[in-house]
This record gives C-alpha cells, sequence and structure tokens, in this order.
C-alpha cells in the first residue's frame, strides 16, 4: 500500500464526445499527473463527476488506474461515499477488494443528518471496512457539515481506519481546531486550493487539489518551500496560483478544469449531464487567465 501522499489530485474523469468513459485518456491523464507534481489521485470524487458515474465505471476507473500508481509508488484515492449508508459500505467493500490505497467518503448530501447521524453513518463504515478512510467536509455542496467536535470523536474511536480528513468547509478555525485536537495519525488535507496555504500554516498535511492538474509542480514546490523553511517561497507561489484558483470556480466546479484541459490541449471531453461548459463569458475569464500561466502539463506546440 502506497503513502497517502501530500499533493493529490482530484481527478476529472475523460469522457468522449459521446459521454462514454475514455478510459485510454484516463490513463495518460493519471501518467501525466503523477510526473508533473501529485503523490497521487482520487478518482470518482467531486472533480471526477462521481454522481453521473455508473458503479462498473468508478471500478473500473479504480482497477485501471491503481495499475498506473502503482508503477509510480504512488496511492490511489477512491471515491466511495454516498448518502445511503448501506451504499458508501457496499462501494467502499468492493474498493476495497480491488486494493485502493485509502477511501475517500464524502459527507452524506440531502438528507441533513445531525451530528449523531454523521458519527453513525462514518461509523457503520469505519465497523465494515480496513482501508484508511478520510472524511470530506464540504457543506457547499452537501447541505451539511461535519463539525470538528464529530471528526475528532471518530479520529479517536477508529485510530488506523478514519485516518484524515479533507476540509473544504472554509471555516478555518473549524480547520484549526480539528488540527489541534487530532490524534497522532491523523492528517488534514486542504479541500480548497485558496486555503492550501493557510492549512499547511496552521499544521495541516496537504491538499487534494483541483489546479493540480494544470500546476502540479508549482502546487508541489509550495508545499516543498514551506516544509523547507522558505515561507516567502510559498507565498509567493500561492498568490501567483490565486488567480487560477478562482478561475476554476468561477462556476460549478469541474466545468472550468474540463474546459481549461481542453483549451490547453489535453482532452478530457465534455462533462456529463446536467454539467454543462462554461458561458462565453467564462471561457474567455478561463482563457486570459491560462495565458498568464505556466502550464505543467505538456503542451502542444500551439502552447509551448
Amino acid at each position: 500500500m502506497a503513502e497517502l501522499g501530500r499533493v493529490l489530485t482530484a481527478m476529472v474523469t475523460p469522457f468522449h464526445d459521446d459521454g462514454s468513459l475514455d478510459m485510454d485518456q484516463a490513463v495518460a491523464l493519471a501518467r501525466a499527473l503523477l510526473e508533473n507534481g501529485s503523490d497521487g489521485l482520487v478518482v470518482a470524487g467531486t472533480t471526477g463527476e462521481s454522481p453521473t458515474l455508473e458503479f462498473e465505471e468508478e471500478r473500473r476507473l479504480f482497477r485501471d488506474l491503481l495499475a498506473v500508481a502503482r508503477e509510480y509508488d504512488a496511492c490511489l484515492v477512491a471515491g466511495t461515499g454516498s448518502n445511503n449508508t448501506k451504499t458508501a459500505i457496499d462501494a467502499s467493500r468492493k474498493a476495497e477488494e480491488i486494493g485502493v490505497d485509502a477511501l475517500l467518503l464524502v459527507v452524506p448530501y440531502y438528507n441533513k443528518p445531525s451530528q449523531d447521524g454523521l458519527y453513525a453513518h462514518y461509523a457503520a463504515i469505519a465497523g465494515a471496512v480496513h482501508t484508511p478512510c478520510i472524511l470530506y467536509n464540504v457543506p457547499g455542496r452537501t447541505g451539511s457539515n461535519m463539525s470538528a467536535d464529530t471528526q475528532l470523536r471518530l479520529a479517536r474511536d477508529f485510530p488506523g481506519v478514519i485516518v484524515g480528513a479533507k476540509e473544504a468547509s472554509g471555516d478555518l478555525d473549524q480547520v484549526a481546531q480539528i488540527i489541534e485536537g487530532a490524534p497522532a495519525g491523523f492528517r488534514v488535507w486542504s479541500g480548497n486550493d485558496g486555503d492550501n496555504l493557510p492549512i499547511l500554516a496552521l499544521g495541516g498535511y496537504g491538499c487534494i487539489s483541483v489546479i493540480s492538474h494544470l500546476v502540479g509542480r508549482q502546487v508541489k514546490a509550495l508545499y516543498d518551500a514551506y516544509l523547507n523553511g522558505d515561507r516567502d517561497e510559498a507565498a509567493r507561489i500561492a498568490r501567483r496560483l490565486g488567480p487560477l484558483t478562482k478561475a476554476m470556480f468561477l462556476i460549478g466546479s469541474p466545468s472550468p478544469l474540463k474546459y481549461a484541459l481542453n483549451h490547453v490541449g489535453f482532452r478530457v471531453g465534455p462533462t456529463r449531464l446536467p454539467l454543462v461548459e462554461p458561458p462565453a463569458d467564462v471561457k474567455a475569464k478561463i482563457e486570459a487567465v491560462l495565458a498568464r500561466t505556466s502550464i505543467d502539463l505538456p503542451l502542444p506546440a500551439a502552447w509551448a
């Protein structure tokens, strides 16, 4: 099992123009990411359009991309969360059988459970698997915030199984409480690229990044600089990447990111409905930012 690295890319799912899964391009993208700054991949998460993936598509992605990750001694984290606890357990067990390195478990969406309900949901999953689990708190999408107390209670009660959290609440006070109270071995990954440096400064471990598709080496350099004591350089990188981060979330992700990757020449195809391409004014803003950004992925000659 690979070490769960600091810079994990929340990978898009490439599709053919007809909307079918493009596994050849998924493998190519996985290789490109792992060669350009990523320590591992998160597959079938929010950025991977998990709500529109069939279960068999997810499992094919897990199997084929795990083989790629192993070539690079990198980790693969499988998105197996659901707002149905039974479904999440089944998906997690099947991903475990495939051999993934960790499970990313989103807070149940739409149901709006209480904190006790959230605890019971995650306790049921943690009791059903042996694979490390990462809590994924993203209230802007799920409608529910998992409190610091609930996250810490789960970390204490399931050591070695619930091993960390992807925190995308945007609440740095809450993140600080989690880091301060975390038991040994429990890690916090930033779930918002704009929070990568602030969470690192609070004692966070890493990030599960969107912009690392395009600037993975630079995201990696930010972490390396900070951890090597060059805080000024880390801050410079964070400031430089700010406009790209903003551009990737002008509308619901991953529509801007897929447009950007296609625009620079790394074809990942369309989004699946209900997501659509950005409108013309958003496309223009994305293109303007890309023109000012040094892209880490291999680019066609026109962009070199």
